[in-house]
């Protein structure tokens, strides 16, 4: 019994070391066939790694370009609110006509003209609104007003000062645009109507 276990395990260990036959031809990949295949993936390993330097060379010239970008638009709050001051002493009844409110009046201009000449040395530019057309990629229409004498979409009134940073918008500028006065004849019919 003991003989027949032994060539039992003896021939299910053959069993296992036996290689299914196979042609050796199908297993083997042709030495010019694999030369193709890596000349492909270090071709394109070459023109993934030369994709990422340019991508990083181009967000490298971008921080260096507009590194300052969300400071900027930040700094334009100080000449907004430079504006609101002057206008609010020069609206303060008790103080108007006072030399203490010209020698005010006139710092404040000086030192709004010393923020505007920065920001100009730094490439930030007004853009210039009024009497233009209504260009979507630099103004935002707050309201329209109705104005026989202007083409309709023509900035009428500057409400906010937009600015760029080189070619990039930092601030659109918040502006009021003239349209087309409704006829008399439909606003007396829609009162009839009502």
């Amino acid at each position: 019994m003991e003989k027949e276990q032994r060539s039992k395990s003896e021939e299910k260990s053959d069993d296992k070391t036996k290689l299914p036959e196979t042609n050796e031809n199908e297993n083997q990949i042709k030495p010019e066939d694999k030369i193709k295949d890596l000349e492909d993936k270090l071709a394109r390993t070459l023109a993934e790694m030369e994709n990422q330097r340019r991508r990083f060379e181009k967000e490298k010239n971008d921080a260096f370009e507009y590194g300052g970008f969300s400071f900027a638009r930040e700094s334009l709050n100080l000449i907004d609110n430079l504006e609101r001051v002057k206008q609010s002493l020069e609206n303060d009844e008790e103080i108007k006509n006072s030399d203490a409110l010209k020698k005010t009046l006139e710092h404040l201009d000086i030192v709004k003209k010393d923020l505007i000449s920065i920001l100009k040395k730094n490439n930030i530019d007004e853009i210039h609104a009024v009497d233009k057309k209504l260009d979507p990629n630099l103004h935002q229409a707050m309201m329209e007003i109705e104005d026989i004498n202007k083409e309709p979409g023509t900035i009428i009134q500057e409400i906010q000062k937009g600015y760029t940073m080189k070619d990039r918008l930092l601030r659109p500028s918040l502006v009021a645009v003239s349209k087309k006065p409704e006829k008399s004849e439909e606003k007396s019919e829609e009162k009839v109507n009502k």
